[in-house]
């Protein structure tokens, strides 16, 4: 695992300003019972005038998350992946919040919700401290983080504005007794499949939604975030699709490419257009 460059690449894309932003490190948003602290950074672009505010995007790592990192859960938010992209929302003049949550297997997927939710609540509660306007925030969540945008279609909260998922696990129930070394519990298949999350009659009436895949990523991968997709459409949900035709699971850091690139500056248009 320590070699995986997803610990150290950073995003393929950069905007100036991203050596100036303020970043508020490892602040406690949550105290589980029992267990260790739960803590968050906070990325502000730089100068912000007293009392001015700007919308939030909260970043959503993937998992489970292998048993001999959970301790180590605080670090994830110091990868490569989420340092830089901390960085470039904020040059981008957004107000970026990375952490670490507690998705350590499908059987307990419940409690990093309830850690998601807490992070949501904590940023909201705490937004004058970090010129956050707590009612224009985005959801943006890659690879196994792509299931915990199903709470987010189901229940739309006013103050979601925008959901994006990058090479995301987009609907579980489609997986349920497909891989033996996968198994996937009901509970968890219906709570925690976005693709399900759409209504079967009537509009869509949710927060747009932007969908960025590679086409060589895993094919369980894609079949499900396929299949979100045609859902979404099926729903006529505001629906942005990036295809990275030779991109790679995590192609935002590892394909130096110019499509990578076109993607990344595509969805930081998008989160400006709705936030």
């Amino acid at each position: 695992m320590a070699d995986n460059p997803i610990f150290h690449n950073r995003v393929v894309y950069t905007v100036p300003g991203m050596d100036a932003v303020e970043v508020h490190r490892d602040l406690v948003y949550h105290r589980p019972e029992g267990g260790a602290d739960l803590l968050m950074d906070v990325y502000l672009p730089p100068g912000l005038a007293a009392g001015e505010t700007r919308p939030g995007v909260l970043l959503v790592h993937g998992g489970p998350i292998p048993a001999e990192m959970m301790p180590r859960l605080h670090l994830i938010k110091r990868w490569g992946i989420f340092l830089s992209y901390g960085e470039l929302l904020a040059a981008s003049g957004f107000v970026a919040v990375s952490f670490g949550h507690r998705f350590a297997s499908l059987e307990k997927i419940a409690t990093a919700q309830a850690d998601i939710e807490a992070a949501v609540d904590f940023v909201r509660t705490q937004a004058p401290g970090f010129h956050l306007d707590p009612d224009r925030l985005a959801l943006w969540a890659f690879s196994g983080g792509g299931t915990f945008l199903a709470p987010a279609l189901r229940e739309r909260p006013a103050y979601l504005r925008a959901l994006v998922a990058y090479y995301a696990l987009l609907d579980l129930a489609s997986l349920r007794g497909k891989f033996e070394q996968f198994p996937v519990p009901e509970e968890a298949a219906a709570a925690f499949s976005p693709a399900a999350a759409f209504p079967e009659s009537g509009p869509y009436e949710g927060p747009p939604i932007l969908v960025a895949r590679g086409g060589r990523d895993s094919p369980f991968i894609n079949d499900t975030l396929d299949l979100f997709v045609q859902r979404a459409l099926a729903a006529n949900a505001p629906l942005d699709l990036l295809n990275h035709p030779a991109g790679q699971h995590g192609f935002d850091v590892l394909d130096d490419d110019a499509r990578s690139r076109e993607i990344i500056a595509r969805t930081i248009g998008f989160l400006k257009d709705h936030l």
